[in-house]
């Protein structure tokens, strides 16, 4: 990252929103108009110039990264957040004493929109507040952050009876014109010695119209493939946890401080595999670190780096 805050080659790529110097080069763009004796080059395909389709998938960054920041300074950490290149966020419940259409505005003010938005279980008093959120961030998507581990994913009834209370705030948010996904951590991912893990005991007894957000982390340090999770669930997967690191399994995860995340890209996950299970269908890649050793915002910056210029996801939506 570039400390002087000089117009570098990374922020010239997040501003324009291209994947590569050679994909901005070779758009018909720049060709267009261009010719010589030997005809008209802006008739030159993209295929034979090399270019790459836009991608399909869009970035965004889980607000909780910067959680620390917020704490501090509301207007302003959103503010640096654009400036890395961000044009979405997730939101989650970062501020008691503000109002939802206080940060909202300040969302707009720094350019921000959401992609979705972190929530408890939204059913009485929470289900209330979804819908003045969602309101007030102009957004329908309602995701349970699952944390932390409940007990009851431990078996099969236990694991029905959720399945009844998110099915149910399915329903409640489905009446309001919003909609319900899940988001998992290790536990739900973690398979037994008969082969089984909960999520997949889950889905068999929750509503088609749920959506997931797989977190892809925490899925490889629970044992398991990513992109072969993505694959499984489909259409169903509409957003996906980007995060990076060791990921490494200890009995003892929930019990303290996460090991250190590191900027997407520089850890162990296989992304091009990851991209590659989402198919052609549009997915929200939301990056997040739980834990950082360096600065956050060089780390998050280089993650949308690294989605941008390896041409897997994109900072805006007005193609996708």
């Amino acid at each position: 990252m570039d400390s002087n805050n000089q117009y570098s080659r990374k922020k010239f790529l997040r501003t324009l929103g291209v994947g590569s110097v050679s994909a901005f080069l070779g758009s018909s763009v720049l060709l267009t108009g261009c010719s010589s004796e030997e005809g008209d080059s802006s008739q030159m395909s993209g295929e034979t110039m090399g270019t790459q389709p836009d991608p399909l998938h869009t970035a965004s960054v889980q607000l909780y990264t910067f959680r620390n920041e917020l704490n501090e300074d509301i207007p302003g950490t959103l503010q640096r957040i654009a400036d890395l290149g961000y044009k979405f966020v997730e939101t989650y419940d970062f501020s008691e004493e503000m109002s939802y259409e206080e940060v909202g505005q300040m969302l707009r003010d720094a350019g921000l929109s959401v992609s979705s938005m972190h929530s408890e279980i939204p059913l009485g008093e929470t289900g209330e507040r979804a819908l003045r959120r969602a309101e007030a961030f102009d957004n329908d998507k309602v995701i349970w952050h699952g944390w932390p581990e409940d007990e009851r994913y431990q078996t099969e009834d236990g694991i029905k009876e959720l399945a009844e209370i998110y099915n149910e705030a399915s329903d409640f948010l489905q009446s309001n014109g919003l909609r319900f996904g899940l988001h998992n951590h290790w536990w739900e991912m973690r398979v037994d010695e008969n082969g089984s893990y909960p999520f997949e005991t889950l889905v068999n007894y929750i509503s088609d119209d749920i959506f997931f957000e797989i977190d892809t982390y925490w899925v490889k340090t629970a044992g398991q493939d990513p992109a072969e999770i993505i694959r499984k669930y489909g259409d169903r997967v509409e957003f996906l946890h980007i995060k990076d690191g060791d990921a490494e399994w200890s009995e003892d995860l929930g019990e303290g401080p996460h090991d250190p995340m590191v900027p997407v890209g520089q850890g162990t996950q296989d992304f091009e595999a990851i991209v590659d299970a989402c198919g052609d269908s549009h997915t929200w890649f939301v990056v997040e670190l739980d834990e950082s050793a360096m600065d956050i915002f060089q780390a998050a910056g280089e993650s949308i780096d690294y989605l941008i210029e390896n041409n897997m996801a994109k900072a805006d939506r007005t193609t996708a």
